[in-house]
């Protein structure tokens, strides 16, 4: 497998554990990149973007990065925050009247820690609502919470993006891809974005599982939980409607705003986005909002993910596990279901992203980005 891009002198070593993904992994078609205190000190890409392997991999090719996009959905409700237009404190419905029922006491602090119970639509929706932006919103702000909101930390795989893409539009005024690009694509040059279309990267890679499975790194409680209750809160968040977990590779999910899953980006985007955060002088926050960022807003056994996660506001921090031990006591960032991560370490100034076309079955990190992680640090230590 020929192996395209550059690495800084110092971080060679990179390339070659970029090279092992492809070799050992199962990874065709993927991309790596790493900036630090700005600059792009590694980005490397190979393979193919397509099933046929017709279509070569690009520096700038998309990927769906699945739950990776909730990091940047995160950061631009943090940047409404930080220019004084939302109070993470005040009731969503403050914002959004409509959102007031069943639910008139969640704050946009816990949708952004996952602390609001609104975990998964509480009735059969039929599968092409998520197609649907507004629909999917109005069915959002119906939806009651699942416990108590407060009272327990349960992770919302896909309302999580309607819910806070809904008040984002609401608070600044404007819709969500328009802002996405006065925001964020246009001050970092993104090549991707929520959806597939109409950005800077006319390259979009197919995604499909890994042909050999790789090791897990812990156990994946999910699909127990789904298997002893149907009807409970696990099953319904991944699976109502069932187009949740299908057909990501056509155009209808392309073509779709659905903000906490179908973000399709670079590594380089996602590199950059966390790059720019690991600032002392961040350009889309300022420092104090980034350190509220990256503040323990939540940490437990998550209801939903059936493992024990820390957040802070939208990102899930650094812990001592190896599948979420991103760099530095201080990282923070978001893995995406397949293998995709993007986070940040402040105390190396560091952004990283990593995209696969390959996906795994792991809950977070899966091997393949745990082992670049970990030469990366060994050549910073």
């Amino acid at each position: 497998m020929e192996i395209y891009g550059f690495c800084a002198p110092g971080f060679e070593a990179l390339q070659d554990a970029f090279a092992r993904n492809f070799r050992e992994c199962g990874d065709t078609g993927a991309a790596f990149a790493v900036r630090q205190h700005g600059q792009l000190v590694c980005s490397l890409w190979a393979g193919s973007a397509d099933r046929d392997a017709e279509c070569p991999f690009t520096e700038d090719a998309i990927a769906n990065v699945f739950s990776a996009s909730k990091g940047v959905l995160a950061l631009m409700a943090l940047q409404q925050a930080d220019a004084g237009k939302l109070d993470l404190d005040r009731p969503v419905a403050d914002y959004w009247p409509e959102f007031a029922e069943g639910k008139a006491t969640v704050t946009t602090r816990q949708l952004l820690c996952h602390r609001g119970g609104l975990v998964a639509f509480r009735k059969r929706v039929e599968d092409k609502l998520i197609y649907d932006w507004h629909a999917a919103c109005a069915e959002v702000s119906r939806t009651e919470p699942w416990w108590s909101p407060g009272s327990q930390q349960g992770y919302a795989p896909f309302l999580y993006g309607w819910s806070l893409g809904g008040l984002i539009e609401r608070v600044a005024q404007k819709p969500l891809p328009e802002l996405y690009r006065e925001s964020l694509a246009n001050p970092l040059g993104l090549d991707g974005g929520f959806g597939a279309n109409g950005h800077r990267s006319h390259r979009i890679a197919d995604v499909g599982p890994l042909k050999q499975p790789l090791p897990e790194l812990r156990e994946n409680a999910i699909g127990r939980a789904i298997k002893e209750d149907r009807k409970g809160p696990v099953a319904m968040a991944f699976g109502n409607p069932v187009s949740l977990v299908m057909g990501t590779n056509g155009q209808p999910w392309r073509d779709a705003l659905i903000p906490a899953a179908n973000g399709h980006f670079s590594a380089r985007d996602l590199a950059a986005v966390y790059g720019d955060l690991a600032l002392e002088a961040p350009t889309t926050l300022s420092r104090d909002w980034v350190a509220e960022a990256s503040r323990e807003q939540s940490c437990g056994h998550d209801r939903i993910l059936q493992a024990k996660v820390r957040f802070g506001c939208g990102f899930i921090l650094s812990g001592d596990a190896a599948d979420l031990h991103f760099g530095g006591a201080r990282g923070f960032g978001h893995p995406g279901a397949g293998g995709s991560i993007g986070f940040a370490d402040p105390e190396r100034g560091l952004g990283l992203g990593y995209i696969t076309t390959r996906l795994g079955q792991s809950l977070f990190m899966d091997r393949r980005a745990v082992e670049l992680v970990r030469v990366l640090y060994g050549l910073l230590s």
